[in-house]
């Protein structure tokens, strides 16, 4: 059984399909129709809803895709629609801008464009046109029609008041608190079920019993499975509620992150200690995939693609690894073992990720290359982390993701970069030693000629943003 509000709403469901998405909830079992597929991966925003969760005595809201996540996931949460915003008659502030504004042509995306700008109203005061385009990135407007949708964005946070959802807040904050989860739950029909553990022994326990369950997180990846290629998953384990796995803690020398925490939680430290990492995470998707996919997820999946493993990778990263009672300490690049296959052992997960903090004299920059600045999957991910004393590399983990069929260090280009000083002259030999690294496949995203001179040349805009540190060139790059 799980329980959740839509609204105010209390919602019990004891016997449902865990395969059944949010969205496919709201249109076919509540003929909510407002939520609209688009795309059902992910990528165009038409099914932004928005879900409350309580932080201390307050609920804070964020904006998710409903394709791409379970119901179970909604378990002791708020669930929020377009249709919730109108009250007593009244279009809600952000509803209204969007009409004054002329925000919406055909309309076909406008509900998801609405619960963003309500997200984006509910998370800030006043007009910030960069947080703007940060929470509109995972919205796609076939009719272009962008421009009146910022300004609508810039009524509805400028002339913001109080609505229905701060009103009953108290009561909100009441009801969530009644239905937070206190033990382990379950949710299925037939022959599937997802289980929902409170603990990290439980979870440890129950994937035990159930080697073959897949492990739910946010979902972003594992939900494509259902969404994109129709299969069933028959039994799931959805680790969102363990809160050992999603927390951030910042010791003097690392930064601890448990594998359940969301990308967007995981940006300020981060960001604090890695600049570089910080703007990346910035560009990782869109906000609604970092509101709700994980940074153990994102390791887990094991995509030559996937954003975060060559930043972990190149920083000397390790995760824990947990079976059972017993865990084990990886360097992350050892978890990578061929295309889509890694070093974890039956029934064991990625409990935490662990990043060494910065030292003196250490450099650290990562770039991105895709074909979209927002919203788009790595053509070439680069990460490099130098130790120059003195002029001279005395250390370097370089690591890129889209050369090889696992995301992967240049061992050739460290070498030849350990223990001279750094010039151009030694940049160039480094590039040449990137071809004994890497033999990049060819996709659609990039041709493997394409990959290596791209790699080769974020290596020397590496280099030449060290030169001129004072110059302002540290823009991500993208195609």
């Amino acid at each position: 059984m799980i329980q959740f509000l839509l609204n105010r709403e209390l919602r019990t469901e004891y016997a449902l399909d865990p395969n059944v998405t949010v969205l496919n909830y709201l249109r076919e079992h509540l003929g909510k129709s407002a939520s609209k597929e688009g795309c059902a991966s992910g990528d165009c925003g038409a099914c932004t809803v928005v879900v409350g969760e309580l932080v201390g005595e307050r609920v804070r809201y964020r904006s998710l895709n409903s394709c791409l996540t379970f119901v179970s996931a909604l378990h002791g949460k708020q669930l929020i629609t377009v249709e919730d915003l109108k009250h007593q008659g009244q279009l809600h502030s952000v509803q209204q801008a969007m009409v004054d504004c002329h925000g919406s042509q055909c309309g076909f995306c406008t509900p998801g464009f609405v619960m963003s700008l309500f997200a984006l109203q509910k998370n800030q005061t006043g007009f910030n046109k960069a947080d703007t385009l940060e929470a509109l990135a995972g919205n796609l407007c076939r009719c272009t029609g962008y421009r009146p949708i910022i300004d609508a964005a810039e009524q509805a946070c400028c002339q913001q008041q109080p609505d229905q959802f701060d009103a009953f807040e108290a009561q909100t904050v009441a009801q969530l608190q009644a239905i937070i989860p206190r033990a382990t739950a379950e949710l299925g029909n037939a022959d599937k079920r997802c289980l929902l553990p409170l603990t990290v022994a439980d979870l440890a326990d129950i994937y035990a019993a159930n080697p073959d369950a897949r492990l739910l997180a946010g979902g972003t990846d594992l939900a494509l499975e259902v969404t994109q290629f129709h299969r069933e998953l028959p039994v799931m384990i959805y680790v969102g509620h363990i809160e050992a796995m999603k927390r951030v803690e910042v010791t003097e020398s690392s930064i601890e992150i448990g594998a359940a925490t969301a990308l967007s939680d995981c940006y300020q430290a981060l960001a604090q200690n890695y600049p570089d990492f910080g703007e990346l995470l910035q560009r990782f998707a869109s906000l609604q995939i970092r509101n709700q996919g994980t940074l153990g997820g994102n390791i887990g999946n094991a995509s030559p693609i996937g954003d975060t493993p060559p930043l972990l990778i190149a920083l000397g990263a390790q995760i824990i690894l947990r079976k059972g009672s017993t865990t084990r300490t990886l360097p992350i690049e050892e978890y990578f073992l061929d295309y889509k296959v890694t070093a974890r052992q039956e029934a064991e997960f990625i409990e935490k990720v662990i990043v060494p903090r910065p030292r003196a004299n250490q450099t650290f920059r990562a770039y991105k290359v895709s074909k979209r600045l927002d919203d788009d999957i790595s053509a070439v991910c680069a990460a490099f982390n130098l130790l120059i004393e003195d002029g001279v590399v005395q250390s370097a983990r370089v690591a890129f993701g889209g050369m090889a069929g696992i995301p992967k260090r240049a061992a050739a280009c460290e070498a030849a970069l350990h223990g001279s000083a750094l010039t151009a002259e030694l940049v160039e030999h480094a590039c040449t030693a990137l071809a004994e690294d890497f033999t990049p496949l060819s996709d659609f995203r990039a041709s493997k000629e394409y990959r290596l001179f791209i790699a080769q040349n974020l290596l020397r805009k590496c280099f030449l943003e060290l030169q001129t540190p004072d110059i302002e060139t540290r823009v991500t790059a993208y195609v």
